[in-house]
């Protein structure tokens, strides 16, 4: 039994009290008072449940060939870094997901990983639902590998086959990405006039083909709006925030770090970036999803997108809380219980009631936060493969001192 005392965050209330969690099933057996014998040494830290990323790119497929980016044991060293205890991978892999037996093959990779990998599957042009339950991901815009679409009619008639599924979007309109693609600037290559109107297509697939309906890392504030308008008349939709769109924003971009700081979709104004931070605090985004990838710094010098997150997850939640106001509550809320409840139908038998929760028959996972210890990013610091972090020369405000796993205790360090 691994027992853990100290202030203690859920997404509806704070307390002093323990936290006992078997070790043999990794599950919460008991949450009670403080006794004064924790087993970790948690004084002027905060106790969540663990925090789930439920978008990471961790490279790894049956054909192996990107694996010198990230694996899955690397990634879950930089998670468990980061204080993320489970995540969900994106299928755009060179030998994608897209059926039950790639979808098999992909799941016994996952078994390297120290931490729960929930695996989407991919939806392209010629795929079918699979025969199991599971997530899926639509790109709806060229993204790495295969799986996109070229018209919104394409799409359309492949998501009839997937009613009543649980689908998650990127949402920029290939159309209009066509029409910009000589833009001098990535960032004007992908205006936030492709997120929108894609938001809009989305809304309606999902509301007409009655999806459980996720729109991935957004980022311009017109298309907010219309997810709160569609939210109002009963569309079943959730949507994430990263944390590169909440920190950096159009008008940090120099020549310097421009490249680095690329990724799809691109950063936004700072207008966009003030509505994201207000819209997440106020409950409107319901998740932090880093949209981790892993990519070399070659590759970034060649001008490949995206930038690895998942070392400075619960770094930056600090920062949320000391810079932006959020609550410890917020936090709990973003980071680990709406994360545990987009999970919980798709967990494997033994995880009790799943992720998201200190109580009693939830998954024994906490991310532990010293918030007097700040976090200086370094080159040097991270556990990511691909060996750099776009955070690096920033100090951020707080540190995990402790991820626990199933009862498992890691030091971040």
């Amino acid at each position: 039994m691994l027992r853990v005392e100290g202030r203690i965050v859920n997404h509806d209330g704070e307390f002093d009290g323990a936290v006992e969690i078997n070790t043999e099933t990794g599950l919460i057996e008991h949450v009670g008072p403080k006794e004064g014998r924790s087993d970790v040494d948690v004084d002027r830290c905060l106790i969540f449940p663990g925090f789930g990323d439920l978008h990471i790119h961790a490279r790894e497929d049956a054909s192996g060939t990107q694996v010198y980016k990230e694996d899955f044991a690397s990634a879950s060293d930089a998670a468990i870094h980061g204080g993320v205890t489970h995540v969900a991978d994106m299928p755009n892999n060179p030998v994608a997901p897209i059926d039950d037996r790639t979808y098999g093959a992909k799941e016994v990779l996952t078994e390297k990983s120290a931490i729960h990998v929930t695996l989407y599957a991919g939806i392209g042009p010629q795929t079918n639902p699979l025969a199991r339950h599971v997530p899926y991901k639509a790109f709806m815009g060229p993204s790495v590998g295969d799986l996109f679409f070229t018209s919104q009619a394409q799409l359309e008639t492949a998501i009839a086959k997937y009613r009543g599924r649980n689908v998650s979007f990127h949402c920029e309109d290939p159309v209009i990405l066509e029409a910009n693609k000589n833009a001098p600037t990535h960032e004007q290559k992908r205006p936030a006039a492709a997120e929108i109107s894609a938001t809009e297509f989305a809304l309606y697939l999902i509301e007409k083909y009655e999806l459980a309906g996720k729109l991935c890392h957004y980022s311009t504030r017109g298309g907010l709006e219309k997810i709160i308008a569609a939210r109002a008349r009963g569309v079943q939709v959730t949507c994430e925030v990263t944390p590169h769109h909440l920190f950096f924003d159009d008008s940090m971009l120099t020549e310097k770090n421009r490249l680095l700081l690329q990724m799809n979709p691109p950063l936004r104004s700072p207008d966009d970036r003030v509505s994201m931070i207000a819209a997440l605090k106020r409950g409107d985004i319901d998740y932090i999803a880093t949209d981790h990838a892993p990519h070399t710094l070659e590759e970034k010098a060649k001008g490949v997108s995206g930038v690895p997150l998942l070392d400075t997850y619960g770094a930056f939640a600090a920062w949320l809380m000391v810079d932006q106001g959020f609550t410890a509550k917020d936090i709990a809320r973003v980071c680990a219980f709406h994360p545990g409840v987009f999970v919980r139908e798709f967990l494997p038998a033994g995880f009790g009631k799943g992720y998201g929760v200190i109580a009693p028959g939830y998954v024994g996972s906490l991310t532990i936060l010293d918030m007097d210890t700040p976090y200086v990013v370094t080159r040097e610091s991270v556990k990511t493969k691909c060996a750099w972090s776009p955070f690096e020369g920033h100090t951020l405000p707080g540190s995990v001192r402790y991820t626990i796993v199933r009862g498992k205790t890691f030091g971040a360090v």
